[in-house]
Parts: structure tokens; sequence; C-alpha cells
């Protein structure tokens, strides 16, 4: 989600990458809540990111605690910055499609919001 929602914000301004710790699904949830502000996430393919990945980037912003960890790890002898930007994880929402659907809108709403605030494209 938050790769997609990045590389519409910034409209080909900066390169976006994105991974996850694991090897994951895509997330159909994630899926709907996206093409709501017409994000295709269809093709989107869930990787891990290597140790040579992250030396193409200047900035890396990890979502969760273990992810913050990690970066903090791999880009220990990097020259890039590192931001932890906490966001709750709506995978772990109970309820109804609605109520888990509302988890996912309001992931993306602050991802919105925390991208617009740190990158100003003006």
């Amino acid at each position: 989600m938050a790769e997609a929602l990045l590389k519409k914000i910034a409209r080909g301004r900066i390169f976006v990458g994105s991974a996850g710790l694991r090897v994951g699904t895509l997330d159909g949830f994630a899926v709907a809540v996206m093409k709501e502000w017409n994000i295709a996430l269809d093709d989107h393919r869930p990787h891990i990111i290597s140790d040579n990945d992250v030396a193409k980037f200047a900035l890396v912003i990890s979502l969760t605690p273990e992810a913050q960890h990690w970066a903090v790890e791999l880009t220990r002898f990097g020259d890039m910055a590192i931001e932890y930007w906490p966001m709750p994880d709506p995978s772990k929402t109970e309820g109804s499609r609605e109520q888990r659907l509302d988890a996912y809108r309001s992931l993306r709403g602050l991802l919105k919001l925390r991208m617009e605030k740190r990158f100003d494209f003006g």
C-alpha cells in the first residue's frame, strides 16, 4: 500500500520501492481499499529486500518495530537515512468485512497524511 500510494503522490519525482521482512501474499483488503482511490495493486508481487537493494535508496522508512530493527541493522554501515513511522497493522483487525476494510482505509489515510507531511511535492 505504501509504495503504491507514494508513487501516486510523488508522480515520478522520486524512486519508490518497498519490501517486507518475509515473502507474503497480496492482501485482498489492501487491493480493495487502494482500488477505491484508483490505485491498482493487482500486479504487485510482495518480495523481500536484500542487502544489495538497500544501497539503491537514500531513505529507508519502516512501519513496524520489527522492520525498524531490521532497517537499523541492514543500514548500519550505509549512508542512507532511516525513519520510523509506526503504523497499525490492519490485518490483525477482526470483525465484519466492512470493519476490516475500515482498518485498511484508516492505514491508507495515515500513510497519505504522513507522506504529504514528509515529502513536499507542491
